[in-house]
């Protein structure tokens, strides 16, 4: 794999040279987003870098626990690097498996669940299969997803997740089949003139209306918006 330089955030650092999928905007998303309130443990699915979890053990307490999981070797060895070189490296706990299987095995129960999945459902395959298999639903079926959160998922706690706009909308479709309803959706566009182009959605265990706003990336003049700098601002160097 060629040589990718590290993505510097305020507080940390991503390796990001071995795994196909790099630090990226649904991530830093997802993991800016997502509830953390009174929150005490979290499972991040499909870790990959882990840049997410990263973001969670800033934003969450020090007496939170952050776990990660992911099926790919590369990509448990590049988060086990970037969560020893992290200022919180003891908080972290990685699991190398799929998430199917360690829903089976687990009885550990989550405050917050929190996934950038793979969210291709179709189409041509390239030649790139390792990145494919990131990027399509191939190894993670978004109902197997569904059935593994509903098990490690605590009563009180959330599901935070973002998808293409379509894909989001199916998963809401199916979400109560296994208990799990949308409490919050974010409608995230590049520009305020463009359709929506991603959906940040937040399952909970009771069936409510959820709360729904519109996050618009960069401003007319092509600058970031306020909103997503307010979003993200722990974050990136720039804001």
């Amino acid at each position: 794999m060629p040589d990718t330089k590290p993505f510097y955030f305020k507080q940390f650092h991503i390796h990001q040279d071995k795994v196909p999928m790099k630090v990226g905007t649904d991530g830093v998303l997802v993991g800016a987003w997502a509830d953390v309130l009174h929150k005490k443990s979290a499972l991040d699915i499909g870790t990959g870098s882990g840049v997410i979890a990263i973001m969670l053990a800033q934003r969450m307490g020090t007496e939170a626990d952050i776990h990660a999981i992911d099926v790919d070797d590369f990509a448990i060895q590049q988060a086990q690097e970037n969560f020893n070189h992290s200022p919180w490296p003891s908080r972290f706990v990685i699991h190398h498996q799929s998430i199917q299987s360690y829903a089976v095995e687990s009885t550990i129960k989550f405050d917050l669940i929190i996934s950038n999945p793979p969210f291709f459902t179709g189409g041509m395959l390239s030649d790139q299969n390792h990145r494919n298999e990131v990027r399509h639903t191939i190894k993670l079926p978004h109902g197997d997803l569904l059935l593994a959160v509903d098990k490690l998922l605590s009563p009180l706690g959330s599901l935070a997740i973002i998808l293409p706009y379509l894909q989001g909308l199916r998963f809401i479709e199916i979400s109560a089949l296994y208990r799990l309803y949308p409490r919050r959706i974010t409608e995230v566009k590049s520009r305020s003139e463009k359709s929506i182009e991603r959906l940040l959605i937040e399952f909970g265990r009771t069936p409510s209306i959820p709360v729904q706003n519109e996050l618009v990336i960069h401003s007319i003049d092509n600058q970031f918006s306020d909103a997503y700098k307010e979003l993200t601002q722990d974050f990136y160097l720039n804001f």
